[in-house]
């Protein structure tokens, strides 16, 4: 028995391994934190299973279905940095174009009932059809798309798996598409784990919490830290003359009004606001103290204590969101 007893501890602390691995692949679904609201999505028109949602991943990844296989999804939505566009502030495009806009974070989008800056698309299911299509962006057409997809025996595998049938339709591949976006869900940072009673606030980021409840929480209410409202936070209107919502509703009063961007993840996030032109944490509050409220020296280094407590290290390293890792 004494010999064999070294292949029984290697066989043990392999099985260990092995069952670590599979607590951490282990595919669990949508779950909404019991201090969110009620998620807006529509889950019973599109539940989220493993397939639908590797396939979504895939989709999401795939730079063959823009017009000349170089762009994704992911081009301009970067994991470490929360799914935004890191270090440019218009998002660049086919051939390097630069685009109208910064891009905004894929991040709990399963509470949002309106999408893109200007809120022109109002269902998550549609989202994907403007970048798709958008010249700057990746110039396809969804009928080309659907053909790529359909014309590959992996996607019409996936597509089996996911859906019951090998034969894409446009729906369903959008469907894919929101069931890896809704299960991008942002809560593990240090003010999640305030939340559920697991850590405490330091003296400093304490203080600037009630300095974000005063200045901020109008707009970027807790939980999420955007109210889904569109407002005008008084920049000037860029190079570009965007008018923001007002494109949409032809309302003068929506003039110059972009949705609340979340709190959430700015330390991974920047440049910020819809064209990306203030570069900096203090330069937006520069902005906000010269144009909406005031902030004293001391507040200001308090209230940004704070918002680092709302960086979620997990959310941009979760390799259930990483390119080509599979769960199980």
């Amino acid at each position: 028995m004494r010999k064999h007893k070294p292949y029984t501890i290697v066989f043990l602390l392999m099985l260990a391994v092995a069952c670590t691995k599979e607590t951490i692949d282990f595919f669990v679904g949508f779950k909404t934190p019991y201090y969110f609201p009620a998620a807006t999505y529509d889950f019973s028109n599109n539940h989220v299973s493993k397939p639908g949602f590797e396939l979504g991943k895939m989709i999401f990844y795939d730079s063959t279905l823009s017009i000349d296989n170089s762009t994704s999804c992911a081009s301009c939505h970067t994991q470490s940095s929360a799914f935004t566009h890191p270090d440019h502030s218009l998002s660049h495009g086919l051939h390097g174009s630069l685009t109208r806009r910064n891009a905004p974070p894929i991040m709990n989008l399963a509470w949002s009932n309106s999408f893109m800056w200007d809120g022109s698309v109002n269902k998550l299911d549609q989202q994907p059809v403007k970048p798709f299509t958008n010249s700057l962006e990746m110039g396809e057409t969804m009928s080309n798309i659907v053909k790529k997809v359909n014309s590959s025996g992996m996607y019409r595998s996936m597509f089996k798996d996911a859906f019951g049938t090998a034969v894409a339709t446009e729906d369903q591949l959008l469907k894919a598409l929101s069931q890896f976006m809704v299960m991008a869900v942002s809560n593990e940072s240090k003010y999640d784990s305030v939340r559920r009673k697991q850590a405490s606030y330091s003296t400093n980021e304490q203080a600037g919490y009630e300095v974000f409840v005063e200045k901020c929480n109008g707009c970027h209410s807790e939980p999420l830290f955007t109210d889904n409202s569109f407002r005008n936070t008084k920049l000037p209107p860029n190079e570009l003359m965007d008018s923001g919502r007002y494109v949409v509703t032809r309302n003068i009063s929506d003039l110059y009004r972009f949705k609340v961007p979340s709190l959430r993840n700015l330390g991974y996030t920047k440049p910020y606001m819809h064209d990306g032109r203030l570069s900096t944490i203090d330069k937006v509050l520069d902005h906000y103290n010269a144009n909406l409220f005031s902030i004293s020296a001391d507040e200001r280094s308090k209230l940004k204590a704070f918002l680092l407590t709302l960086d979620d290290k997990v959310f941009v390293s979760n390799p259930l969101f990483a390119k080509g890792t599979m769960t199980h």
